[in-house]
């Protein structure tokens, strides 16, 4: 039996950067694993073939490997910051559906043969939801970020990324604030950790590391 929940991780994935914020965020102690995309590790496809991050191997060597469901177990066992009180299930089901549809032919257009214009377009729409909703609070939860915050921002964040400049210049104060709180908070900063990739018998690394090595 393993000692305590190994997570196989791709930091720059915003999948596997969710999982991250919710397992810092609960305290649960997880030894991480930074997986090499071209050389993914033995061990992550035989638990989960489908060969995507992030893959969760609990101590009982149950498997999770969806980001919610990660989210959601961590947070189930310790929520101090109470992420489970509220969550925008409409919000985080939007992002995971069109806007992720719309960022990745606007990010990857050569890869989809797609018209970048007009999924930056179509994925600016549904970031103008998100603008209407932070009319409320400063978060989505209110003052303070919340499971809502952390299942998008890491997606939004892509998007920015794309064209730094041109996103500075939308119409969207709300969001714009929102995101560059949450890049900045110290759990952001924690979650982003660098790694370098993992090797069968390197020594456990700890996710509870305190670093704030960010960048893009």
């Amino acid at each position: 039996m393993i000692a305590r929940p190994v997570l196989y991780n791709f930091r720059r994935c915003p999948y596997a950067m969710r999982a991250r914020l919710a397992l810092l965020s609960s305290g649960v102690e997880c030894e991480i694993r930074e997986v090499k995309l071209a050389a993914k590790p033995v061990g992550m496809l035989r638990a989960s073939p489908k060969g995507t991050v992030p893959v969760l191997i609990l101590p009982d060597h149950t498997v999770i490997d969806e980001s919610l469901d990660i989210m959601r177990w961590a947070l189930g066992l310790h929520d101090p910051q109470r992420w489970l009180a509220h969550i925008q299930h409409d919000l985080i089901a939007q992002n995971d559906g069109p806007f992720k549809y719309h960022l990745d032919r606007y990010k990857y257009a050569s890869r989809y043969q797609s018209d970048p214009g007009y999924h930056r377009t179509e994925a600016l729409k549904i970031l103008a939801n998100i603008d209407t909703v932070l009319q409320t609070g400063f978060f989505m939860h209110g003052d303070c970020p919340g499971l809502t915050d952390a299942a998008i921002a890491p997606f939004v964040r892509q998007f920015a990324a794309t064209d730094p400049e041109w996103f500075a210049s939308v119409p969207l104060p709300r969001l714009q604030q929102w995101l560059q709180a949450f890049l900045t908070s110290p759990l952001f900063g924690r979650a982003m950790c660098r790694l370098a990739p993992w090797q069968e018998g390197d020594a456990p690394v700890l996710l509870h590391q305190d670093s704030t090595n960010i960048d893009a």
